[in-house]
């Protein structure tokens, strides 16, 4: 008799045999490899994210610098045009020549001198060293390669991406005001967000009784957590600005958009926080006298903190990353400056990277890839923070 036969003999005389069983088990083979494969889509998919996103944005962390003679006189005061020769206008950055009269107040020592100095090169020029789409006609490509042969040309770090704010030349426009904006923006977003959210939690685990009205705000509170972000620029519009003439684009008003967006965020996880702590604690604090007020300050509130506080950052970064209520509050505005106050005009990061997207010039490009990568950075080290902070303060039971 053949195996096959057997089997089959086996399964017939067996009272508690399933015939469903092969059936079944197909099934969840089947299931396993559909999961399988919607993990390896999900990894190839982000490492070709972060692939594309790296390849484009490191060229940016690199500047055209030419070595060049500089005149520093009162005519090149007057014109910064006449600081230079006249072959190389086309090759240095006009926003490197408005500032000569600067460095000129900044260093009286250079009126009347002529240096040859590095001078920051015009974003054509910075592509063409990069490899990519250029615009130079042949007699400043020419020059370009004469310069090359040399060594009057370089590629440098850098640092105007760091120390500038947005521009509209795009080889000094940097991100600068954007990260000052963002600090001073979420600064506001959590001062508002985490008391209240963690108050409010607090309460509705805690204290309040269990009828029809918390019911309700327990229903709302979970819907707008899950309402798109554009509403709640509307209604920072509506109630900041519109309402209490608070100053639009300024850190104040986003701040304070953002804390509601993010309040129902914070109010969801620290209830989950506090759920999780065992009743056995509670009894016990009970059992020894202390009042509810104690019982959840010095017992309750100091176990459930760590899942509190990652929540609060995870909140955060969520609100770090976003673009649409705050472009509504008019925090995409052209903003050079640095802020130096909450009431002052200024943009986020989420904001300057949209608005780079939208330029022409190619070199915007790169830095767009280049902000995303600093963006990146910050919200991964958000995350590590709050997966190390509920690590170190965690209590298993």
């Amino acid at each position: 008799m053949r195996n096959k036969d057997i089997k089959n003999n086996k399964r017939d005389t067996n009272p508690f045999y399933d015939a469903s069983l092969n059936t079944r088990h197909t099934s969840s083979r089947r299931f396993k490899r559909f999961t399988l494969a919607s993990l390896v889509f999900s990894i190839l998919f982000l490492a070709f994210f972060l692939t594309d996103i790296i390849s484009k944005g490191i060229p940016a962390y690199k500047q055209a610098y030419l070595q060049i003679e500089v005149v520093y006189n009162n005519k090149s005061i007057q014109n910064p045009r006449f600081a230079i020769n006249k072959k190389y206008k086309k090759l240095v950055s006009r926003a490197w020549l408005r500032n000569i009269p600067k460095q000129i107040k900044q260093n009286s020592s250079l009126l009347g001198t002529t240096q040859l100095v590095w001078v920051l090169a015009d974003d054509q020029v910075d592509q063409y060293l990069k490899g990519h789409y250029y615009k130079l006609k042949e007699q400043e490509l020419s020059l370009l390669k004469k310069m090359q042969e040399v060594g009057n040309v370089n590629l440098q770090f850098n640092k105007i991406l760091f120390t500038n704010g947005d521009s509209k030349i795009p080889e000094y426009a940097g991100i600068k005001s954007a990260v000052i904006g963002s600090i001073l923006t979420l600064l506001i977003t959590m001062t508002v967000a985490f008391p209240i959210g963690v108050m409010t939690a607090i309460y509705l685990e805690e204290f309040a009784q269990d009828n029809k009205l918390t019911q309700m705000i327990e229903i709302n509170i979970n819907n707008l957590a899950a309402i798109p972000s554009i509403l709640f620029g509307l209604l920072g519009l509506a109630i900041f600005i519109s309402l209490f003439g608070m100053p639009r684009s300024s850190p104040l008003v986003g701040g304070l958009t953002l804390a509601l967006m993010t309040l129902p965020i914070i109010i969801v996880s620290s209830r989950a926080a506090l759920r999780s702590v065992p009743d056995s604690i509670r009894q016990a604090a009970y059992g020894l006298g202390l009042t509810k007020i104690e019982v959840t300050k010095d017992h309750v509130l100091p176990i459930a903190f760590p899942g509190v506080l990652t929540g609060s950052i995870i909140g955060l970064a969520q609100a770090m990353g976003e673009t649409a209520p705050l472009i509504i509050v008019g925090m995409i505005a052209f903003i050079p400056d640095t802020p130096t106050s909450i009431f002052e005009a200024t943009t986020v990061m989420p904001a300057q990277l949209f608005t780079w997207s939208g330029m022409p010039e190619r070199m915007y490009i790169e830095k767009t890839a280049a902000g995303i990568m600093v963006l990146l950075i910050i919200l991964i080290s958000l995350n590590a923070v709050a997966i190390y902070l509920r690590k170190k303060y965690e209590i298993r039971w």
